[in-house]
C-alpha cells in the first residue's frame, strides 16, 4: 500500500528531471546543428583549397612547416582567439545585464553558474593561452608541430562555436527559461533539504529555497511594469506549480525543515507577524506555503484594477492548491488557502474592483462545491459564512453587485448540498437567508432584489425536487415582503428566456434564468402569498411546463379586496375559457384587461437590467 505514495512523492522530481532532459536535448540540437553546418562549410573550403594547391597543400605545410612562418601564424592565432573572447564577453555582458535589469538580478548568478557557459568561456581562454605558449616556443629553426596543430584546432573550435554560443545566451536569458530555472532551483533545494539537522544548514537551505521563490515574484512584478502579460502569467503559474510540487515532497522532509529559524523570521513576509501568528504557522508546518501565498498576495494587490487576468489566475491556482491539500488530508494548507481567499476579497473590496471580485467569488464558490463533494464536515459552512460577510461588506460599501453575486453563489452551494444530501444543508440555508438582513434603502434596492431573486430560485429548486418544507423556510423569510415588490421580482424572473447573458462575461451565464421545469414551480411558490399578490402580466410568454401551474392559479383566483399597501389596487378578471393558460402561451390572445391597475412594473421579454460592473470599477 505504501508503494503508490512513494511513487507519487517522487513525481515532482521526476517531472523536473524529465523537463531538464528535454531542455538539454533541445539546447544540444541548437549547438550541434549550427556547429556542424559551419564546420562542414569550413572543411569543404579547406578541402577545395587543398586539392587546388598541389604544390603547397595544407598537409604539406603542416609536415614541412617553416619556423618563421609558424611563429607568425601562431601569434595571429593567439590574437584571433583573444579577440573572439573579447567579443563574446562584451556581447554576453550586454545581453545578460539587460535581461537582469528587466526581470530579475538572479539571471546573472544563474548564467555564470551554468556549466555550458563555463565550458565555452573556458574553451576561449584555454585556446588563447595555448596559442600564446605555442607561438613562444616556435623559433630558432624549431617548429612545435603538435602544439601548432592543437592551437589551430582550438582556434577553429572557438570561432565555429561563437554563433551557437550567442544563440545559447539568447535562449538562456529568455524570461520563460529563467522562470523554469528558478522554479527548478527552488524545488531542488527543497528536495535536497538541509545537509544535517544543524541550525546553520537548515537556515541555509530555507534561505536558498525562499530566495528562488521570491525571484519568481520579481519576474512577475517586472513583467507587469512592462505589460508582458504572458511572462507575468508564466511566473504566477510557476509559483502555483511549486506549491503543488512542494505538497508532494513535504512528507519526506525532516522535522528540522519546518522550524522557523532567524533567517525565515526576518524575511519580509514574516517580519511583521506577531509572535502568536508565527507560532501558529510553525505548529501547522506551513511556513513555506505561507511565504509563497504572501508572494501571491503582493502580486494580487498590485494587479487590482489594472491586470485583472493575473488576479483570476492567482485565485484559480490557490483553489488548485486547496484541492491538492484536501486530497492529501492536509487541513492546515486548506485552512490557509481559505484564509488567503478571504484576504484577496478584502483587498478587492478596498480597491473597489467589482469585476475582479465577481470572478474571485466564482473560484471561491468552486472551492465550496469541492468541500461539499468531499463530504468532509466543517468545510463548506465557513466558506458560506465568508460569502455572507464579504457580500454584506460590499453592500455597505455601495458595491451591491458583489452582494448579488455572493447570493447567487450561495444559491448554487445550497442546491449542490441538497443534491449530495449534505449534513451542512441546514447551516447553508440559514446563512443564505441572512444575506440580505443588513441594510436597507432605495439607493441599493437593486442588490437586495438580486438576493431575493436568488432565494426564490432556490425555493423553486426545492419544490422541483419535492422538498416543500425547505421551500417553506424561504417563504417564511419573505412572508412580510411588499407584495408589489415580490410580484415585480416574479415577473422579472419569468421574463428571462435565455441562460446566456447578452454581454461577454467570464461566467457566461445569466443569474436570473431558470430552466422551464423550475420556472413552472414559481407559481406554486407564489400561491403561498395569497390573493394579495398580483397575477403575472399577460404579456409574459410561459414555457409549456409552467402552463399547468399557471392555469390552476388563475382558476382559483378571486377579485382582490383593496390591499393595505401604498401601491395600486389590483383586480383580476378570470377568463371563461376552459384553458386560461393558453392565452398566456399566445400573447396575441391576451389583453391588458386581464390584469388591471398594476402599472408600476413593466415586464418585457428582455431580461431584467443588470447592475453594470464597469460603472463601479
Amino acid at each position: 500500500m505504501s508503494q503508490p505514495d512513494n511513487t507519487r512523492s517522487l513525481t515532482p522530481l521526476m517531472e523536473a528531471e524529465d523537463e531538464d532532459k528535454r531542455v538539454r536535448a533541445r539546447a544540444l540540437r541548437n549547438w550541434v546543428l549550427p556547429f556542424a553546418v559551419l564546420a562542414f562549410g569550413v572543411f569543404v573550403l579547406v578541402g577545395v583549397g587543398h586539392s587546388a594547391d598541389g604544390a603547397r597543400s595544407l598537409f604539406r605545410a603542416i609536415s614541412h612547416a617553416e619556423s618563421g612562418i609558424e611563429s607568425e601564424v601562431l601569434g595571429n592565432v593567439a590574437q584571433l582567439v583573444g579577440q573572439v573572447l573579447g567579443v563574446a564577453i562584451s556581447v554576453v555582458a550586454i545581453i545578460v545585464e539587460l535581461a537582469a535589469n528587466r526581470y530579475t538580478h538572479r539571471i546573472t548568478e544563474l548564467f555564470f553558474k551554468a556549466r555550458t557557459n563555463i565550458v565555452v568561456m573556458g574553451l576561449y581562454v584555454v585556446s588563447a593561452v595555448q596559442a600564446m605558449w605555442a607561438s613562444y616556443s616556435a623559433g630558432a629553426g624549431m617548429v612545435p608541430r603538435v602544439a601548432s596543430v592543437l592551437a589551430m584546432t582550438l582556434m577553429t573550435a572557438s570561432v565555429l562555436s561563437l554563433l551557437p554560443y550567442f544563440a545559447y545566451v539568447a535562449a538562456f536569458v529568455s524570461p520563460l527559461e529563467v522562470i523554469r530555472r528558478l522554479r527548478r532551483e527552488a524545488l531542488r533545494v527543497v528536495e535536497a533539504g538541509p545537509r544535517s539537522s544543524d541550525r546553520v544548514d537548515v537556515e541555509r537551505a530555507q534561505h536558498a529555497a525562499s530566495e528562488s521563490a521570491e525571484q519568481l515574484t520579481d519576474v512577475a512584478f517586472n513583467a507587469m511594469v512592462h505589460h508582458d502579460k504572458a511572462i507575468s502569467m508564466a511566473a504566477i503559474n510557476a509559483i502555483g506549480d511549486l506549491l503543488k510540487d512542494y505538497l508532494e515532497v513535504k512528507p519526506t522532509l525532516p522535522p528540522a525543515w519546518f522550524k522557523m529559524g532567524a533567517t525565515v523570521r526576518s524575511d519580509p513576509d514574516f517580519v511583521s507577524l506577531a509572535p502568536v501568528a508565527l507560532e501558529q504557522i510553525e505548529e501547522s508546518k506551513t511556513w513555506f506555503e505561507f511565504m509563497l501565498l504572501r508572494q501571491y498576495e503582493m502580486v494580487y494587490r498590485q494587479a487590482l484594477n489594472t491586470h485583472r487576468e493575473l488576479n483570476y489566475l492567482i485565485a484559480s491556482n490557490v483553489r488548485d492548491l486547496a484541492v491538492r491539500a484536501l486530497d492529501r488530508n492536509d487541513r492546515a494548507v486548506w485552512d490557509l488557502s481559505v484564509k488567503f481567499f478571504n484576504t484577496f476579497l478584502r483587498a478587492t473590496l478596498n480597491a473597489r474592483d467589482v469585476r475582479t471580485g465577481y470572478n474571485v467569488l466564482n473560484q471561491y464558490r468552486l472551492l465550496g462545491e469541492l468541500a461539499l463533494r468531499k463530504k468532509t464536515p466543517g468545510l463548506a459552512g465557513p466558506i458560506a459564512r465568508h460569502f455572507k460577510y464579504y457580500g454584506q461588506l460590499a453592500f455597505n460599501m455601495d458595491l451591491g453587485f458583489l452582494l448579488e453575486t455572493a447570493a447567487y453563489d450561495l444559491c448554487a452551494l445550497n442546491e449542490l448540498a441538497f443534491d449530495l444530501d449534505s449534513k451542512e444543508r441546514p447551516e447553508l440555508l440559514k446563512v443564505f437567508l441572512q444575506v440580505d438582513k443588513e441594510g436597507e434603502g432605495a439607493k441599493r434596492e437593486t442588490a437586495l432584489r438580486g438576493v431575493r431573486k436568488a432565494q426564490i430560485k432556490l425555493a423553486a429548486y426545492y419544490l422541483h425536487r419535492g422538498d416543500e418544507a425547505a421551500a417553506r423556510q424561504v417563504y417564511k423569510d419573505m412572508a412580510n415582503e411588499n407584495v408589489q415588490r415580490l410580484a415585480s421580482i416574479r415577473d422579472e424572473l419569468l421574463a428571462v428566456d435565455s441562460p446566456h447573458y447578452w454581454e461577454v462575461t467570464d461566467r457566461g451565464m445569466n443569474f436570473d434564468w431558470l430552466p422551464d421545469d423550475r420556472r413552472g414551480r414559481l407559481f406554486e411558490f407564489f400561491e403561498w402569498f395569497g390573493d394579495a399578490l398580483p397575477q403575472p402580466r399577460a404579456s409574459i410568454v410561459l414555457p409549456m411546463s409552467a402552463v399547468g401551474f399557471m392555469a390552476s392559479a388563475l382558476k382559483s383566483a378571486q377579485p382582490i379586496a383593496p390591499a393595505q399597501t401604498t401601491g395600486h389596487v389590483a383586480s383580476v378578471d378570470v377568463p371563461d375559457d376552459d384553458d386560461p393558460a393558453s392565452q398566456l402561451r399566445d400573447p396575441g390572445a391576451a389583453t391588458e384587461g386581464t390584469v388591471r391597475g398594476v402599472s408600476s412594473v413593466e415586464v418585457s421579454s428582455e431580461p431584467a437590467p443588470r447592475l453594470a460592473t464597469d460603472d463601479e470599477e
